[in-house]
């Protein structure tokens, strides 16, 4: 039996029912999942792989699982499609991307090697792969790999070199991969193919100069609007008031891209999550030009969730991407519409004190807040709540902060459980949007001027959700439930 077709057996033998999981975000169908990998369209229906590991709920020797959907919130699991079986990828097969080809089905991922040195030290090597099908099984190419760690320019770093996102201009395939150079910054390389099997070293696209974190993971570059944008997930980022905070995170580099010098020439940096658990961002263009992002909601130093559950890692909603004004707006795809249930709308209800409202309670909810007025200081929603947990975001009037606390979600580890933003663009009214499901939250704020996200692990049957307020303030609430079946 091979690795893959061992994978796969016990996948099928092992997998977990969807009672025990999220409705409607992307879960493994057991053991270990991390980055969305080749989040692409072929022939029309939308895939999305992902670093998996089925042997175990934690991180183990990286194999790529597969699902599909046609709306981004509907999503049937597939079989494995690469497990670590070659010589150039026998310690793993790390995050890649994919695309559409005349010869099918082109997934670009890292092959990753380790090997003994004299002084008996380990030595990891990390090159591109490639590998083709049909949308169901895939074949690694021959030639691999395809970018091997010697195109590098010297003082490169042979060990840091991964998860390549590719794309195509005209005739001409372009990846970008992440690097690291002989100061030990982050940087973003770029590499040209005319047939994805020879390619040659462009440029640094952009690179870290001492900012921004070490190592930059996931790459992935693409237009939005007028401008360029460079999506990075940095490692050991230092926090910069409340907009970097300390760890992993991931960031969107905004500007103009030199197509002469093969340059991305920076006129913004700004957080793409403010939330707790937001990592290794990939995004594909709809048909009809949307761009759709998605992202592991999980955060390396934060690894969460009760004992006994036999799978680990979710993603994120697909979010919709749009630059307007200067502003990254990020919002649920507007398929997950479609879903909605049981509707419940509410206008110019005034909350004081702490009161529930009829209606509105669950833990799979779309639910929207706007709040119009009124003479108070603070307010807050508690969520996903009993007797003795709850999530809860508190709005700070004064400071325009949001405050998230998950410190009676049921942790018993001393992991982040407190975090604050600071509202960028204030409105005369402001606009909450949460999205649960089960073990997770959403926040989109300002129709998605920022967004928040964070997973929890209160008991299912938590299903309370209270308002408090220390005035009194003017609502409008918008409910749906979300239901597949």
């Amino acid at each position: 039996m091979t690795p893959l077709e061992r994978a796969n057996r016990y996948q099928d033998d092992h997998r977990i029912g969807k009672e025990e999981k999220p409705v409607f975000h992307v879960t493994p169908p057991v053991g270990w999942m991390n980055d969305p990998n080749g989040f692409s369209i072929y022939q029309g229906t939308i895939h999305l792989f992902y670093q998996y590991h089925p042997y175990s709920d934690v991180w183990g020797p990286m194999h790529w699982g597969h699902c599909i959907s046609d709306d981004f919130i509907d999503w049937k699991e597939l079989p494995v499609v690469l497990a670590p079986d070659q010589e150039y990828d026998a310690a793993g097969c790390f995050s890649g991307s994919a695309v559409e080809t005349a010869d099918g089905h082109a997934l670009v991922y890292t092959g990753v090697k380790e090997t003994e040195r004299e002084d008996g030290t380990k030595e990891v090597i990390q090159q591109q792969c490639l590998a083709t099908g049909d949308g169901f099984c895939y074949k690694k190419a021959k030639e691999n790999p395809v970018i091997s760690c010697g195109q590098l320019p010297d003082g490169f770093s042979r060990e840091d070199f991964r998860d390549p996102k590719i794309w195509k201009e005209g005739e001409r395939y372009y990846l970008v991969a992440g690097s690291r150079n002989e100061q030990g910054n982050g940087q973003v390389v770029l590499f040209a193919s005319e047939d994805l099997k020879e390619w040659r070293y462009v440029s640094v696209l952009a690179d870290n100069q001492g900012r921004y974190g070490t190592m930059w993971e996931c790459p992935d570059f693409f237009q939005l609007g007028d401008k360029d944008v460079l999506l990075v997930s940095p490692m050991n980022m230092r926090a910069d008031g409340k907009e970097f905070h300390n760890g992993n995170q991931s960031i969107a580099m905004i500007g103009a891209y030199d197509r002469k010098k093969f340059r991305l020439a920076e006129e913004q940096v700004v957080m793409l999550d403010h939330g707790t658990d937001f990592y290794a961002a990939q995004t594909l263009r709809t048909k009809e030009g949307r761009r759709i992002m998605i992202a592991w909601m999980q955060s390396w130093d934060m690894i969460i969730k009760p004992a006994g559950q036999k799978w680990n890692g979710m993603m994120t909603v697909p979010r919709e991407l749009e630059l307007r004004d200067g502003v990254l707006y990020q919002n649920p795809v507007r398929e997950l519409e479609k879903y909605r249930t049981a509707p419940m709308f509410c206008s110019n209800r005034e909350i004081s004190g702490t009161c529930a409202i009829p209606g509105v309670k669950g833990r799979v909810l779309d639910l929207t807040l706007e709040i119009l007025g009124g003479d108070f200081e603070r307010f807050s929603i508690q969520f996903a709540k009993d007797e003795t947990h709850f999530i809860r975001f508190c709005y700070q009037r004064a400071s325009r902060e949001i405050e998230y606390d998950r410190t009676y979600s049921g942790i018993t580890r001393d992991v982040v459980c407190r975090r604050s933003m600071v509202i960028k663009k204030p409105k005369k009214t402001l606009k909450l949007r949460l999205i649960l499901d089960v073990f997770s939250a959403e926040l989109f704020i300002n129709d998605g001027a920022q967004a928040f996200s964070s997973t929890y692990f209160t008991p299912p049957s938590a299903r309370d959700i209270v308002f408090t307020c220390d005035g009194t303030a003017i609502v409008n609430i918008e409910k749906y439930g979300i239901a597949l079946d």
